[in-house]
């Protein structure tokens, strides 16, 4: 039964903003839709393009900051070679399209939550636009984390364990792949505390039974760093120990956006 049936009148909060219009009644069409849709969608490839042709001419200034954990730890003399005829050219563009989508990221995530923002309640608002800018925040921090942190570890004792006589001369490649694949690892395990709250609002998990469900937790964050991360012990544990504090910081964050009683 709705609210007028109940001779009610409706909370405040229980409109979506597009049925607040000037006609009430007139419920947008599908067409509509898709024409916003369009648009948005042009204008979040045009932004990323004109990042993307803004990085092309540092593409290779770039891909030797990219190297430079690596070659830190390299022997005198020690460099990174290229082993097909292409990867010289390649590799730098694709870092840079990478990059590209990187800084464009809050650009992207504009026009996806413009474009579904009118069709919210005021309550998703307030929640949506906080998760939008932490998940960004965190997947920054998580490349910056094992940029910083995490490669010169790893390449530090991956060098020393080296058999001896072997020379680690690495494809420009191979490494960029890697490395791609790190941040994207550290970037989206950094969401965990983002995770943990949309559970929560979808009503999945409650912050009690999140709290009971450590120590399972720790057991399955240790899993996941041993299966996403390279083969060594020093790269799991700089994954599965931060993941561990941000779970305990998803409890804080789930507790603060639920009511008392159901925390």
């Amino acid at each position: 039964m709705s609210h007028a049936d109940r001779g009610g009148t409706p909370p405040p909060d229980s409109t979506p903003d597009h049925a607040r219009a000037e006609h009430p009644g007139a419920e947008p069409r599908l067409l509509d839709h898709l024409i916003e849709l369009r648009g948005r969608l042009l204008r979040a490839v045009g932004g990323l393009l004109l990042v993307l042709l803004a990085l092309l001419p540092f593409a290779n200034d770039l891909y030797a900051w990219l190297a430079a954990p690596l070659l830190a730890k390299l022997p005198p003399g020690g460099q990174l070679i290229a082993v097909e005829v292409a990867s010289p050219f390649f590799a730098p563009v694709k870092l840079a399209f990478f990059a590209a989508v990187l800084l464009a990221m809050p650009w992207l995530l504009y026009q996806a939550w413009a474009f579904v923002a009118p069709g919210l309640y005021r309550r998703e608002k307030r929640l949506a636009l906080p998760l939008l800018v932490s998940a960004v925040t965190l997947f920054y921090a998580g490349c910056a984390f094992a940029f910083y942190l995490v490669l010169p570890a790893v390449f530090g004792f991956l060098t020393k364990i080296a058999p001896e006589g072997v020379a680690m001369m690495t494809d420009i490649t191979a490494y960029l792949d890697f490395v791609l694949v790190i941040f994207l690892a550290f970037g989206a395990s950094f969401e965990l505390p983002v995770a943990l709250v949309i559970a929560v609002l979808l009503g999945w998990v409650t912050p009690a039974q999140l709290r009971e469900s450590r120590g399972y937790a720790v057991v399955g964050i240790f899993i996941v760093a041993a299966v996403i991360t390279p083969p060594d012990v020093v790269s799991q544990l700089m994954l599965a120990i931060p993941m561990c504090l941000l779970y305990e910081v998803g409890i804080l964050a789930a507790r603060w956006v639920t009511p008392r009683d159901a925390s």
